[in-house]
């Protein structure tokens, strides 16, 4: 008896030679999932890695800059892969460039200064 209820819920057997089903339909989700993830993930990953590597080459001397460890400086020296940041006062720290997270612009030091 319950067995006979299995087989009722797994419908009846297809016909012996029917057409097999259409193999791109087969995998329509797999390809429609895949394009959404290149879309919503991949692509502006990308994107970001592309500009953040263009900021870096674009380092000069007297940008404002935050670090991979969080210090706030100014790019007093560039050489080559590394770059000499002025942490204030007599504090001179040697940072190699692609331990910069991002630079800081002037408006930020503005609203800090607001919020005291």
């Amino acid at each position: 008896m319950f067995f006979e209820s299995i087989a009722h819920a797994m419908g009846q057997a297809p016909a012996a030679g029917g057409q097999p089903g259409n193999p791109l339909m087969t995998f329509m989700p797999l390809i429609l999932m895949f394009v959404i993830f290149y879309f919503l993930l991949i692509r502006p990953q990308q994107k970001k890695q592309k500009e953040h590597k263009q900021m870096l080459d674009n380092l000069s001397r007297g940008d404002r800059v935050i670090t991979a460890g969080g210090l706030y400086g100014r790019v007093t020296e560039v050489k080559d892969d590394i770059l000499t940041i002025d942490l204030g006062g007599d504090v001179h720290v040697q940072v190699g460039r692609g331990f910069i997270s991002g630079m800081v612009t002037a408006d930020a030091g503005k609203a800090k200064d607001k919020k005291k």
